[in-house]
Order: C-alpha cells, then structure tokens, then sequence
C-alpha cells in the first residue's frame, strides 16, 4: 500500500506506504509494491552484459520527438551508457532521478531525459514489477498526450529510460503560479480534455494510471501537456463491449456509421465496459489529496479511480486547491469519504462545470461518471460541448511556457561527472552481475522501432 501526500504546495513528495489497509506511515521513501504484471519477453530485445540493448529495427535509425519536435536518433548496432552525456538534474522521484542528457557527438544536437534507477533499490523495496510495469507502458505507448521513450536499456548497477524532454517541466508549477493557483475554465476544459485523451488511450491499452495528480502532467516547449511516471499503474482485465441506448446526439462519424446498419441500430452505441483491475487489489496507492474513496476503504479498484482523480484535477485547476483537503492526513481521508462536495464562493464555476465534478467525484464507483461509457460518456458531458478532440492538440494551448532554448548548451554548468557509464555504479565496466539480478530485469531492454508523430 502506497500513497504520496502533499504537506504543502510548495513540496508535496513525501509518501505513504502500507501492505496493507489500515498499516500505514508517512516516509520520504515512496511507494512499496504489491502489484504483479505479466512480462512478455518476446516484446524485448536481448540485453547485452556490457550494459547496452542491440538495436532489432529494420530501419536501422530510430525516430524520436525531443522538446515535442521530431529528431532522428541514430541507432545502428547498440544503445548504451556511453551514447549520452548528462547536462543537468531535471527532476528526483520515488524510483530514480532524472536527468536531461545529449547524445554525444550528434550534429545537429539532440537532447532526451534520462530516468537512471538503481537496480538493488528496486530490488529491496521489492519495486521490480512496478518499474517492469512502467517499462511496458512506455515502451508500447505511442500518444500525443503521453510522454515518448525510446529506449531502455541497464548496466550492471543501474536502469535506464532514454524519453522525450518536456522542456516546461511539470504542469503543478504554473498552477503554483497563476494568480489564486487556477486557471480560467476554458483553459481548463482543454487541459482536462488533453488529459482525458491520455487516460482514454492507457484504459484502452489495459492499465489503470492510479497516479493522476499536476505533477505527472509534463509541458512541452509548445504548452500541451503529457502524462509520465506509469510505476503506480497496473494491469487491468478488460470486459466484453456492450451495447447500449444513446444518451447523447450522434456524431457526424457515428450517424454515418447508422447509415449502414439495419433500421433500429442507429439508436444503439458499443462501449466497452469499465476494466477491473487484474486480480482483487486493493493497494492504497497514488496522492493523499488525489486517491477515490474506495482505494481508501480498501475495496477493489476499476479504472473509476482514475475518473475520481480526473474530477480533483478539474476541481483544482478552476478553483485553485483540492476539495477534500483537512489539515491532517486522517482529516482528508475522512473528507474523501464522508464529506461532502463543496465549491468555493469566492469563485466563479459554471453550472456545467460544477456538474462534470460532481459526476466524477461521486463516492460510489458503481455510480461514478465514467464507470459504465469509459470515457465516451465524460466527452459527451455537456461541459465538453463544442470541443474537438480530435483537433485539441492543433488548438493554441493555454499557457506557453516561457522557458530558455533547451538546446543552447552554454546555459548548463559542467558537471562534475557527466557519464551514465557503468563506471561510475562500481569502478568495474565488466558489466557482469549476479544471476539473480540478471533474471529481474531480462525483459527490461528494448528499443522502440518506428516514426513518432510529430507532437
């Protein structure tokens, strides 16, 4: 059982972690693992001893997007440690840290964030399956709205994901910085409908994010928005489509699809029901002030958890705090079950808006907005009314970030050590390991093949 809480909106990384519901204790080492995911190690490519991955794309190059721009990274026999160089620390979380990193020797430059994890922390804090977990969504996810990897490769004492670099860093601090902590409702309708997109794509792809919170929201140079940090997230077992009665007025694409269907069926729509998690979990994980009823009360988990923490996202975004915070984490936790919805007076939320939140923030998952039509039935919510999802991303996004030239290299002090080299874990660049910890991480090594779109 794990959960980050916020102490303060200047810092809120501290977590809280228990096996079980009801065993719990404020630490600043995040996240305990409970969870399982299934590996298929015939998705991954071979790993080398000498701590790089052989490249297996026919193409011979790899196409990467760096800054939300695509860049062309050339992989012709292995990705290793020694491609790339460190150029500064970007970001510290519960698994590793990050950093933003050059490929070396490339002309024109080309820059990527680099998550390093240790091996024998993973190990210890039994975290294996979760960083497997995240390695999995990456490196099988290809989303606008969801940060890229490229690459992940391992030395004898460390794990790597070579990423996109969302220069804007994370969406939390410009909420810190607006005015009254929020943003207008417009501005907030596109960056919830941005994220919507994002969750829509993992629950179809079988996970649940269970990790929702401003500061997973990456932003790119051009000011949209990417999830990151998948190693909450867990597999999920997708039930059988269903068809039911419209709710909403057909779309141009759904009433030329009803043309071709025999007379009566125009008025029917397929959803997919809401995936459960897999096996009966009832892990406390995620962010105090983010994290649904049910994950508090230690009941099962479907993909609602994730609409719950969509609808304090939106809450906090118009209105500038979250709704359930008490002073203590006890007082929040009995708000989030017990306490009853309330908006601020001192600010102005339409009528609609109010309406979304409240139907995400219904205690009862079984009732919850979102539970029975996925995310069919949050876009078609009257607060949605108007937007294009499919254009969202080609629409100009509410704040640009006013951030220095990524790749002006004079703005980043020397490093002290500026290598990612097996060198630097033990003074032994054999790359040789302990069975044990060869077999943990087999599946860990991939290159991603293929164009990435140009987000």
């Amino acid at each position: 059982m794990f959960m980050r809480s916020r102490p303060s909106t200047k810092q809120r990384t501290s977590s809280v972690f228990s096996d079980r519901v009801g065993q719990t204790s404020l630490s600043s080492n995040p996240r305990s693992s409970r969870d399982e995911v299934a590996s298929e190690p015939g998705m991954y490519n071979r790993y080398s001893e000498s701590g790089s991955v052989k490249s297996t794309s026919s193409r011979g190059s790899l196409q990467v997007a760096s800054v939300g721009y695509t860049d062309e990274f050339p992989v012709t026999t292995e990705v290793g440690a020694h491609l790339f160089k460190k150029l500064k620390k970007v970001g510290r979380g519960g698994v590793g840290t990050v950093y933003l990193a050059q490929l070396r020797d490339a002309d024109p430059i080309r820059l990527y964030a680099i998550k390093e994890i240790d091996k024998q922390d993973m190990l210890d804090r039994n975290k294996v399956k979760r960083v497997m977990t995240e390695r999995e969504i990456f490196a099988t996810s290809n989303h606008p709205f969801i940060i890229s990897m490229y690459a992940s490769f391992q030395t004898k004492d460390k794990l790597f994901f070579v990423m996109e670099y969302a220069a804007g860093g994370e969406f939390f601090k410009y909420l810190q910085r607006r005015a009254n902590k929020r943003l207008s409702e417009e501005g907030s309708r596109i960056y919830a409908a941005e994220v919507l997109l994002a969750l829509e794509y993992l629950h179809q792809m079988g996970f649940v994010y269970r990790d929702l919170k401003p500061e997973n929201v990456m932003m790119r140079q051009n000011g949209h928005i990417a999830l990151t940090d998948f190693d909450l997230s867990k597999l999920a077992i997708a039930m059988k489509p269903r068809v039911v009665e419209k709710s909403q007025p057909l779309t141009a694409r759904a009433k030329a699809i009803a043309k071709k269907t025999p007379r009566g069926l125009e008025s029917l729509e397929i959803v997919s029901a809401c995936p459960v998690l897999a096996g009966e979990s009832n892990s406390f994980v995620g962010t105090e002030e983010y994290i649904a009823p049910e994950i508090v009360k230690g009941d099962s988990q479907t993909v609602a958890v994730d609409f719950w923490s969509f609808g304090i996202l939106i809450y906090e975004m118009i209105c500038g705090t979250t709704p359930f915070k008490g002073k203590e984490q006890k007082d929040t936790f009995d708000k989030i079950v017990k306490g009853d919805l309330k908006f601020p007076d001192n600010v102005l939320i339409s009528k609609d808006a109010k309406s979304i939140i409240r139907g995400l923030l219904t205690k009862d998952p079984a009732k919850r907005l979102g539970t029975h039509l996925g995310s069919v039935g949050i876009k078609n919510h009257n607060w949605f009314k108007g937007l294009n999802f499919a254009l969202i991303r080609n629409m100009d996004a509410p704040i640009r970030p006013d951030v220095p030239d990524p790749y002006d290299l004079s703005q980043y002090k020397p490093l002290k050590n500026d290598s990612f080299s097996p060198i630097s874990d033990s003074g032994d660049q054999s790359g040789t390991s302990s069975p044990q910890r060869n077999s943990e991480f087999a599946a860990f090594d991939t290159v991603v093949d293929g164009i990435r779109t140009k987000y």
